[in-house]
């Protein structure tokens, strides 16, 4: 097949173009391909031909969308829904990704599953859950969204200064004692991983249009993600839980909000535990700790 693939310096992309076997995939540069420039898209797309547009762009630096609501709309759904309008008329699937902030988390403590109502809290999880009715609505029969959770990957998240594992691990290395949120449950997900199911699963030959949840199983605070990530590298800090209500900067976050994968499991594919792939991130990126 043939894949354009956008965003592919940030965390999964980078992996997507690192776990590809067998497809011929174009990755424009944002000079070549801005998503503020319809017309630039257009000009890719029917050039191009794909058979699937993957799009990992995405404006996810929650605090800031609260302050730029305006870009973060233009972003995480004006853009995808050109996107997804243009794979209709190409014929190509469009792979969009989406977030488990759609879910406002209050009462909650079964994982949610694609069927589920969102209730997003915050501008961030509005214009997500904007962007995957875009989708949907502009290729009904091509359009595929896939809800994640925590990622943390190689490349890290520019726009938020790295990942939140590779944070951890500086606080720990500096001698720092960190204070990390108990009350918010997730399902962190390793994009290694996610990469390869995505990879997988537009491969199937059952492939259906839809949401699809993909996160690596299990579900801990970020106070055990962190206590993990120390305990892994035998790091010696102390980390402190706090409870925030949900509460970061001012804005609400879900107290609760794990995936369950319901859709992509009917097709043979999840993916491994957690703490499974957390460890063999560790000792792949800090093999020296």
């Amino acid at each position: 097949m043939k894949l354009l693939l956008i965003g592919a310096t940030g965390q999964l992309g980078g992996d997507l173009l690192r776990n590809n076997t067998g497809h011929e995939i174009y990755a424009p540069g944002r000079d070549e391909l801005d998503l503020a420039r319809p017309d630039q898209a257009a000009a890719v797309v029917r050039r191009q031909k794909p058979d699937v547009i993957l799009n990992c762009a995405a404006f996810h630096n929650v605090p800031l969308c609260e302050e730029q609501p305006d870009q973060a709309f233009l972003t995480n759904c004006v853009a995808v829904r050109n996107l997804a309008a243009l794979s209709a008329e190409a014929g190509a699937w469009f792979v969009t990704f989406s977030s488990d902030y759609v879910f406002g988390g209050d009462g909650k403590r079964t994982p949610y599953l694609e069927e589920d109502r969102p209730a997003p809290l915050q501008i961030y999880g509005i214009t997500r859950l904007a962007g995957e009715h875009a989708a949907l609505a502009a290729a009904p029969q091509r359009a595929v969204v896939i809800r994640t959770c925590g990622l943390y990957g190689r490349s890290g998240a520019r726009s938020k200064g790295g990942n939140f594992v590779d944070g951890r691990v500086a606080d720990a290395r500096a001698g720092r004692r960190i204070e990390m949120a108990s009350e918010q449950i997730v399902a962190p997900t390793s994009t290694d991983d996610l990469s390869r199911a995505v990879l997988e699963l537009i491969e199937h030959p059952r492939l259906a249009p839809g949401i699809y949840h993909l996160v690596n199983e299990g579900e801990c605070s970020w106070y055990e993600l962190t206590r993990a990530i120390v305990e892994t590298l035998g790091l010696n800090t102390e980390v402190a839980p706090v409870d925030r209500g949900g509460l970061t900067g001012g804005m609400r976050r879900p107290i609760y909000s794990v995936l369950a994968n319901t859709h992509a499991r009917k097709l043979g594919i999840t993916l491994r535990p957690w703490r499974d792939a957390l460890s063999d991130y560790l000792h792949d990126k800090f093999p020296e700790v």
